[in-house]
């Protein structure tokens, strides 16, 4: 099973990620072992998470979801995001 992870970093930003265990990529991060992203907005926590049966399919999702307003990805967090035929 493979992950699409979002991270919500000290400074209120976002990081968008895949992983097969988010919790251990969670500790990563705040290990300075993830991106300089991160690494320079510790500490960060798992915000949401979506699994995923590959890691193809979760990473068409993180690149979808990097492409987001930060609006359209707190709206998906907080579970508010309203689906339009399906498809965010």
């Amino acid at each position: 099973m493979h992950y699409c992870y979002i991270l919500r970093c000290a400074d209120g930003s976002y990081y968008v990620g895949v992983a097969e265990d988010p919790q251990r990529r969670c500790r990563e991060h705040n290990q300075s072992k993830g991106a300089e992203w991160t690494a320079r907005r510790l500490p960060v926590e798992i915000a949401w998470t979506e699994a995923h049966s590959s890691l193809s399919s979760a990473r068409q999702r993180e690149n979808q979801l990097k492409r987001w307003s930060r609006i359209k990805k707190s709206a998906l967090i907080d579970g508010s995001l309203r689906l339009r035929s399906g498809h965010a």
